[in-house]
């Protein structure tokens, strides 16, 4: 099975067209190829994977008339011509989309071609670029069911869930406590804004840190993300305050070994990006969402809403948030076991453990019809 992924900009594109890639190699035989640019998170994360890559040369359109637009007019149909070569040479069987404004010329040349397509839209609010690709694609996979409904062709959608790595699914909780040193007789707070971090959030825990150090009953591991991590930490010395020693707190610019963050963790506090959800609702956390506020469409706040209506999750707007809230929400939650119980359940039920399989047999599938 030849099979061509594009997805890039942000991990949040990148790492599902990664997982659905192993996955479909771990059910047939297959030769994948990866597109993307040059400039793309991707253009790193792709060749360390071990995965053929080419590039093509796009960029996203602004949402406003401008001169820029034009130009990334012309630039696109370049890139369509170049996608066309691409496919040509490489003769897929199918063509999957993650997401990005990389695709939309990767698959657009791939229907034009009449190879069977999917593009695969994680979030609730659909992206412009999936958008206009939903006219032309065979299929859409989604990360969420209310997605559905903001695609004009309504018939090809198929609710699959957002994939998640298999080491996010497989690592244990005893695994991750010990990876981690962490204890493990006490809840485990687990606080990541994102690689790069989210000031808000990590302004926030300041507060958060004073009220619960030293505390039994609770540990934090917070992950401030690279560009954060000196700031916060300055901030402390300069009190005078050695978090070290309170033993029940862990700051880190970044965690190599999230999978066992995730597994050791108890309660989370998140941005609301589609594949960070899908990993919590995988392992069944239950979590306090700080969605980010200049998302396009909002979409992370309408993700982080999913979780909330059907009780995974509580959700704080950026703007209305303070340590003292976070301090509250997280007080509410340690202190009412069966509220926290109740709360880990419905993230679980919420789960796709199985999107990836679910999208990578769609595949097969689109491949094996269009063979008759």
């Amino acid at each position: 099975m030849r099979v061509i992924l594009s997805g890039g900009g942000t991990g949040g594109h990148i790492y599902p067209a990664v997982t659905i890639a192993k996955t479909i190699a771990g059910l047939e035989k297959s030769d994948i190829l990866f597109v993307g640019t040059k400039q793309g998170l991707e253009a790193d994360l792709i060749p360390k994977e071990g995965y053929p890559f080419s590039t093509i040369e796009v960029r996203g359109l602004e949402r406003r008339l401008s001169w820029a637009n034009v130009v990334t007019f012309y630039k696109t149909m370049g890139s369509l011509w170049h996608s066309r070569r691409i496919i040509r040479d490489f003769k897929p069987d199918i063509v999957i989309g993650t997401g990005g404004y990389v695709c939309g010329p990767v698959l657009l040349a791939a229907s034009l071609s009449g190879i069977p397509t999917i593009i695969q839209e994680q979030n609730v609010i659909p992206g412009i670029t999936n958008k206009i690709l939903a006219h032309f694609v065979d299929k859409i996979a989604v990360g969420y069911a209310e997605a559905g409904r903001y695609f004009a062709k309504p018939g090809k959608v198929v609710a699959t869930g957002n994939p998640v790595r298999p080491d996010v699914l497989t690592a244990n909780r005893a695994e991750g406590i010990a990876e981690l040193g962490l204890d493990p007789e006490k809840l485990t707070l687990l606080v990541a804004g994102g690689s790069r971090g989210a000031r808000s959030i990590n302004t926030a825990m300041i507060t958060v840190h004073k009220h619960f150090a030293g505390r039994s009953d609770i540990q934090i591991l917070h992950v401030t993300g690279q560009s954060e991590y000196n700031s916060l930490v300055g901030n402390f010395k300069q009190q005078s305050i050695d978090i070290s020693s309170f033993g029940n707190i862990i700051i880190r610019p970044y965690l190599y070994n999230m999978p066992y963050a995730l597994a050791a963790a108890d309660i989370a506090v998140f941005r609301a990006g589609a594949i960070g959800l899908a990993e919590l609702t995988a392992r069944g956390i239950p979590s306090i969402l700080i969605p980010y506020p200049h998302a396009a469409e909002n979409h992370q706040e309408c993700n982080a809403r999913v979780l909330e209506e059907h009780g995974a999750a509580e959700v704080i707007h950026d703007a209305k948030l303070t340590g003292e809230l976070l301090v509250t929400a997280i007080e509410n939650m340690v202190n009412n076991r069966s509220r926290l119980n109740e709360m880990a359940n419905a993230s679980r039920k919420l789960g796709r453990p199985q999107a990836a399989e679910e999208i990578a047999q769609l595949a097969i599938k689109l491949k094996m019809g269009s063979k008759k």
